[in-house]
């Protein structure tokens, strides 16, 4: 489908909707453009209004200067659902886009009916480090060649037993959407620099993540519970960061059956 434009302060944010009902504001983490939703996407889009768009510094939005911030990327959903005609929405958030979310529930709560956060963290002193696999993966991709560090990180975001055909396709669209260097950049620095912990998210929250995640530790989950009232956690057992490439069928009802 062709991309509509929404501004954010003159930052051009490309998005599509699919579906009707409900809306549905989704966003995704470092790296990653709105593709990456592709699993998901068709069978949430039989019961709501689907919003999908590419995080400032990815895909066919614009590539502000870095560094960027989670509340940044948070302004940018809004301005998503502005362009789209949306009062409120659901909103899930993975990874990054899960910090994002956070900040997106907390700051408009009155646009925001129910949050799904999922693989990501609250951020903080308090939050459970990234996982020891992870830095030195990041440590030793200057030194690889650039397509063995992207099937490299490819791996390293799903379940070591997730099978060469996953790894394959992952690899492939990751090869065929190359993110920026620069957005990259300035998605990562909204990533270490974000800070969920004064943040008081009050929407009805559901916590998915992998019990295999080797990007953000599945410990965050609980934090994040601990931290928002109410808020339930459902793991997916032997499942990675990306587990909603791993267990799509699972992942999308378990979205909807929360959000109905």
């Amino acid at each position: 489908m062709t991309a509509t434009f929404a501004d954010n302060a003159g930052v051009r944010i490309a998005y599509e909707s699919f579906g009707d009902g409900p809306a549905l504001l989704l966003i995704q983490g470092i790296g990653y453009a709105r593709w990456s939703w592709d699993p998901i996407v068709p069978t949430l889009a039989e019961r709501f209004r689907v919003l999908s768009f590419d995080n400032r510094g990815i895909g066919e939005s614009d590539v502000p200067p870095p560094p960027y911030s989670a509340r940044e990327l948070a302004d940018d959903g809004l301005a998503v659902l502005d362009d789209a005609g949306v009062d409120r929405a659901h909103v899930l958030g993975a990874s990054l886009g899960g910090m994002a979310a956070q900040e997106l529930a907390a700051a408009f709560p009155e646009r925001v009916d129910k949050l799904v956060l999922a693989c990501t963290t609250p951020g903080g002193a308090s939050a459970v480090p990234m996982p020891a696999q992870t830095v030195a993966l990041m440590q030793e991709a200057a030194a690889l060649a650039p397509e063995v560090a992207m099937r490299r990180f490819v791996e390293n975001a799903l379940a070591p037993d997730a099978g060469v055909a996953l790894v394959d396709d992952l690899y492939q669209r990751r090869i065929a959407n190359p993110p920026d260097p620069i957005g990259w950049q300035g998605q990562a620095a909204a990533g270490l620099g974000f800070d969920g912990s004064a943040l008081e998210v009050a929407a009805p929250t559901l916590i998915l993540h992998g019990t295999e995640d080797a990007v953000v530790d599945p410990g965050n989950a609980a934090l994040l519970a601990e931290r928002i009232p109410g808020a339930r956690v459902e793991l997916f057992s032997g499942c990675g960061h990306l587990f909603f490439w791993e267990q799509p069928e699972r992942s999308a009802r378990t979205v909807a059956e929360f959000l109905a």
